[in-house]
């Protein structure tokens, strides 16, 4: 006798949900899977860790971590050369990052001065700038164009995971009277097992041997390729806005929410929660909503994504001004910028990869990269200088953001509109 004597009126395929993709790509997800895990093991409790166990002053703590991204912003320059080169490539630049990061965290773990604690950070900028333009780069030359914004789906999916999975093992070890010294230390190794899967099952895959001089050379051309340059600059505004998100949106929602369930906002509890539903959100939603938007061109996606962004911020800004039910217009507004983190990550990525040579990837993602730099260099500061002066700010804030993107959206129809004729001028020109 059958357990289950009815039939289903369809077939369920799992295997059809995750994309077709060359075993390399899967071996590095994985790979990124653990280092992110690694990444949450100290995603909460850095600072804690810094401030309250080993007695350093806020204003250290945040002159360290200002020194990690200003490493990052010359150590990107230093990742494009390098994965281009014949020299490191691919696969050794991505070898060299892993070994800077760990150092770094090993220098973290027993900062017991201010000047390792300033050497630990300016380690894991550069090694953390090496990293992302070497694995976007291998990303792009093993995936094709019909496949490139799945496998960049993919490996942001592999984040998300790991970066959750890591804060809750944290969360729980912290729990237990568990020692923040050793998240740093248990960070170190994983980022030494991440060396290894890239020894043990990586191969280079750049196809083209450039010596030093083309590496400069090519310098220059990226930065004169006119449509790469377009994007940087709308790029830059999603940076800038991204920055939001980690640094002004907690502190706004903590004290700056009259309809919150304390006095000034949302509990540190609530607001946990919130982003809990955003990480969610981004879990379920990467793989369909990136093949939901397979068929639409790259730019059209940015313009989608620059729609969701400003959407979110107005709900933001929404949750500042009402009395009541503040907390369902915060959801709201946390699942639309989870829709725009879904979208703008796999199709900034497959954009760069298709506008750049096969032997220029390395600098173009490093200038992409660059953004990112300048968006978190400027961006926590411009919001923090807004919410102290919460009478003519504070909530405003997120207008003014809603109005600024104006700016990049005018800049991604002035680049759809160079692609399109681009891409009539090749037709014509195969006929």
């Amino acid at each position: 006798m059958r357990l289950f004597p009815y039939k289903l009126p369809y077939k369920i395929n799992l295997a059809s949900f995750f994309p077709n993709l060359p075993r390399e790509i899967w071996i590095l997800v994985s790979g990124q899977l653990f280092l992110y895990i690694g990444q949450g093991f100290t995603l909460v409790y850095s600072s804690i860790f810094f401030v309250n166990q080993l007695g350093f002053s806020p204003t250290q703590v945040g002159i360290a971590l200002s020194c990690s991204g200003l490493s990052g912003l010359f150590a990107r320059f230093l990742a494009g050369c390098a994965i281009d080169s014949r020299y490191l490539g691919r696969r050794g630049t991505l070898l060299l990052a892993s070994l800077i990061c760990a150092i770094a965290c090993l220098c973290l773990a027993f900062a017991s001065t201010f000047a390792l604690l300033v050497v630990g950070n300016l380690l894991m900028g550069t090694g953390v700038s090496l990293y992302w333009p070497a694995t976007l780069a291998v990303t792009a030359d093993l995936s094709t164009d019909e496949n490139r914004s799945e496998a960049y789906a993919l490996s942001q999916l592999s984040n998300y995971l790991g970066m959750g999975l890591g804060a809750l093992l944290a969360g729980e070890y912290i729990a237990l009277n568990g020692s923040d010294r050793a998240l740093f230390m248990g960070k170190g190794l994983v980022y030494f097992l991440f060396g290894w899967v890239i020894w043990w099952a990586i191969s280079e895959t750049q196809q083209h041997e450039t010596t030093l001089r083309q590496v400069a050379k090519n310098w220059g051309i990226a930065l004169r390729d006119h449509k790469l340059v377009i994007f940087l600059i709308a790029n830059t505004f999603f940076a800038l806005y991204g920055a939001q998100l980690s640094s002004t949106l907690p502190l706004y929602l903590a004290d700056f929410i009259p309809g919150g369930n304390t006095a000034l906002g949302f509990s540190e509890q609530l607001i946990s929660y919130l982003f809990f539903w955003h990480a969610l959100i981004k879990i379920i939603g990467q793989i369909p909503m990136v093949r939901w938007t397979k068929r639409i061109d790259y730019v059209s996606v940015l313009l989608f994504t620059l729609m969701a962004w400003a959407s979110s911020a107005a709900f933001f800004w929404l949750t500042g001004i009402v009395s009541v039910n503040a907390v369902m217009i915060a959801l709201c507004g946390f699942f639309l910028v989870a829709i725009a983190e879904i979208l703008y990550g796999p199709a900034a990525s497959a954009l760069v990869g298709e506008l750049a040579p096969p032997e220029q990837r390395g600098i173009y993602f490093s200038l992409e990269s660059e953004c990112w730099a300048i968006g978190f260099l400027l961006g926590p500061a411009m919001g923090g200088w807004a919410l102290d002066h919460p009478v003519t700010w504070g909530a405003n804030l997120w207008l003014v953001l809603v109005a600024s993107t104006g700016i990049p959206g005018m800049i991604l129809l002035y680049l759809k509109q160079l692609l399109v004729q681009q891409d009539s001028e090749g037709r014509a020109g195969a006929r």
